[in-house]
């Protein structure tokens, strides 16, 4: 069994440094590896329009898509559009998604960004990242999975599994997601990186998860910085 890299390590082949190079290398592998794993990747989250998929996204947040995926059809159909939503109460929507956590805080940014919508955007999601960001409860990552996965805007948002995987297998060490997204898209083909992001969660949340990773007959095994480590 390969030695465990410490935790924090970059190794001499990962993080910072590798050379630009030998990570979009790394990068490469890695694609191959998605593309035969997941090659319709896409997420998780039910929705039917982009209005659908920016709540659902807002709801994601500190909650789990399956917890989201419950609670949105009955919302969805008491307020099916940002001009329902935008007439409601916050303690009106609480109900409807009183399972997921920070319910009461997302109800009234849901809310809030209704009305937004409404009087800024004719009831339409923007397709303009600064925008989307304008809005209630929608910050960086929000604003990008909804761009890429409603309008095929590219970008890669980083979340929690994108993190850690970025960093198992040597493609970035940055700190924040912001700058760790704009090193994963120096890394991938711009026309795929929609694709990377969700291709990558679905492997960070069924096979290479946080604590106990699936690392028999894992395809990325001899990628990985971290193996051994379990």
């Amino acid at each position: 069994m390969a030695r465990a890299v410490p935790k924090g390590s970059k190794g001499p082949q990962g993080g910072s440094k590798a050379s630009l190079e030998a990570r979009k290398a790394r990068a490469a592998k890695v694609l191959a590896v998605m593309e035969q794993l997941y090659p319709q990747a896409t997420t998780e989250l039910s929705h039917a329009n982009p209005f659908e998929l920016l709540v659902a996204t807002v709801l994601s947040a500190q909650a789990t898509d399956a917890s989201v995926n419950k609670a949105t059809p009955a919302l969805f159909q008491r307020y099916p559009d940002a001009f329902a939503l935008a007439q409601a109460r916050p303690e009106e929507v609480e109900p409807y998604i009183k399972t997921i956590g920070l319910y009461r805080s997302k109800a009234r940014n849901l809310v809030r960004l209704a009305q937004k919508l409404v009087e800024k955007h004719g009831g339409q999601v923007p397709k303009d990242k600064a925008r989307l960001q304008e809005l209630p409860g929608v910050g960086w990552k929000t604003a990008t999975v909804v761009l890429g996965a409603a309008f095929g805007v590219p970008g890669i948002a980083v979340d929690t599994h994108l993190t850690r995987l970025a960093r198992r297998l040597g493609l970035s060490e940055a700190r924040t997601p912001e700058k760790m997204g704009a090193e994963l898209e120096e890394l991938f083909p711009k026309e795929k990186w929609v694709y990377v992001h969700h291709a990558l969660i679905l492997f960070g949340r069924y096979r290479c998860t946080a604590r106990r990773p699936k690392c028999q007959d894992c395809p990325l095994y001899a990628e990985c910085l971290s193996k051994g480590a379990w």
